[in-house]
């Protein structure tokens, strides 16, 4: 009887260990939240991307959109998301990149746009992510918060068939 309570006693130990190192490792930071500048002004040439037809067998796929800050103050951009695991992304501007972000919680990372320069969104999809069941149309968004209070939302829409 003394062996099971000593079992016991080393499972729950573990398992408290265990939830405690989960806990001490997650991300708790808050996206910042952005005052809006009238100054700062956001334009990209386009929000969409279609990659067509795409098997599932030829590896992740790449679209590249460019994020322009034609203001006169700095363009902030913060609270990136994706719609889906399957789907990551980055941004990028002046040789830096941001860490990838994803579906389950709005990134933290903050990108500050200076005026009349261009920061770079990629956006990469995996279309084996869902396995052999994840074929036919999908339908993907990015979206992010910007400081310019026209468009104080950013979404970027992507398509694609995947096929096997």
């Amino acid at each position: 009887m003394k062996g099971v309570h000593v079992l016991i006693a080393i499972v729950g130990g573990s398992v408290l260990l265990l939830v405690l190192g989960i806990f001490l490792t997650m991300d708790r930071s808050k996206p910042q939240v952005l005052s809006a500048n009238a100054e700062a002004k956001v334009v990209t040439p386009t929000t969409n991307y279609d990659w067509g037809e795409i098997r599932m067998d030829n590896g992740k796929v790449e679209a590249r959109f460019p994020i322009k800050n034609e203001g006169t103050q700095p363009l902030v951009l913060s609270e990136a998301q994706t719609s889906c695991m399957c789907t990551t992304a980055t941004l990028s501007f002046q040789g830096k990149t941001s860490p990838p972000f994803g579906m389950h919680a709005k990134s933290a990372y903050t990108l500050q746009v200076p005026p009349g320069q261009e920061a770079e969104l990629s956006v990469i999809f995996d279309p084996a992510f869902h396995g052999p069941n994840g074929v036919g149309q999908i339908d993907r968004q990015v979206t992010m918060a910007t400081n310019d209070p026209l468009k104080p939302e950013l979404t970027f829409f992507l398509k694609a068939l995947v096929t096997r």
